[in-house]
């Protein structure tokens, strides 16, 4: 009897222990939240700093930035790969890092598996600009001149999508331009103001203060929509040109991260795109917003890095 008694007691008190420890599990966040920065300070970071007040507002914690630049995009992606997955460290990049740097980098480590992503915030928007007094004034215009001669580009760096925008130019017309590739986007910029090249193909918001002071001239943009500054500007599509080459930039958490804290996560980064001070940001880098689901952007990373080895291996790259 007492034996029985004993037991009794016992399961009366694993019972009543149980909603306790459920209880006792800790709210998230808890603590700050760190977004790695894995670039050089710049408009992405004036976004992430907007969006921390926002996270502080409604989930009760800031985030904390952390710049680990380095080998485009890659040191600071995989330090974000390698950490606890316990939504307390994300970050966020352009796709690259994960889509192209794999191809390229042996041993990245910013595969798409190694991440689950959080949200779309932004899109790098794409385009082809040319010297103000250029003749060419269209994108068929360019392919039509780079048939009779031999033109030159510049863009920010060797197999960076501003330049793989061109490629998909010259893939879908035939055409064949001579690229150059510089370090950054003001370099090649310059040439092409000075006479040098005959044409660049960069991230809009890097010429948008030299088009609009009336000294280059903005000719086509390779998203599936127009720039909302420069709204008289058509698509690459819209000109009869099939070469859409997106760059959406996006929030990233390392593989393993819980559903309930992304599902936090994703409903603050969208919930924050619609506040006036992240709009502000946005229109002032010249950055539309671009708001894609996690679920989406899951699929988005596993298309592109597929797209991007097969491209790639057609330009003959090979992993370093």
């Amino acid at each position: 009897m007492r034996r029985i008694l004993l037991s009794a007691l016992a399961l009366l008190g694993a019972a009543s222990a149980a909603p306790s420890a459920a209880w006792a599990q800790p709210a998230y966040p808890e603590k700050p939240i760190v977004m790695v920065m894995p670039y050089t300070p710049g408009a992405a970071d004036a976004l992430m700093r907007a969006m921390s007040d926002h996270f502080q507002r409604t989930l009760g914690q800031p985030l904390v930035l952390m710049t680990r630049d380095g080998a485009s995009g890659v040191v600071g992606m995989r330090y974000v790969a390698s950490s606890a997955p316990d939504g307390y460290t994300i970050g966020q990049t352009p796709m690259t890092a994960i889509v192209v740097q794999p191809h390229m980098v042996r041993g990245a480590g910013t595969n798409p598996e190694n991440f689950e992503a959080v949200c779309g915030t932004n899109e790098n928007v794409l385009g082809i600009v040319v010297r103000a007094d250029s003749p060419v004034r269209t994108l068929p215009d360019l392919v039509a001149e780079g048939k009779r001669r031999q033109m030159s580009f510049g863009s920010p760096g060797p197999n960076s999508l501003p330049q793989l925008g061109v490629w998909r130019v010259q893939r879908a017309t035939g055409v064949e331009f001579n690229h150059v590739p510089y370090r950054g986007e003001a370099p090649h910029l310059n040439d092409t103001l000075a006479g040098r090249l005959d044409f660049s193909a960069a991230v809009v918001s890097s010429a948008a203060e030299l088009v609009q002071a009336g000294r280059m001239r903005l000719i086509a943009v390779f998203s599936n929509r127009r720039h909302p500054d420069f709204p008289d500007v058509p698509t690459a599509r819209e000109q009869g040109i099939d070469a859409l080459q997106l760059s959406q930039v996006g929030i990233y958490a390392p593989r393993g991260t819980p559903a309930p804290i992304l599902d936090r996560l994703e409903e603050a980064c969208r919930t924050g795109l619609e506040t006036p001070a992240v709009k502000q940001v946005l229109a002032t880098t010249r950055a539309p917003a671009s708001f894609v689901p996690r679920a989406q952007l899951n699929t988005m990373l596993r298309e592109e890095f597929a797209t991007y080895g097969r491209i790639l291996k057609e330009l003959g790259v090979q992993p370093e």
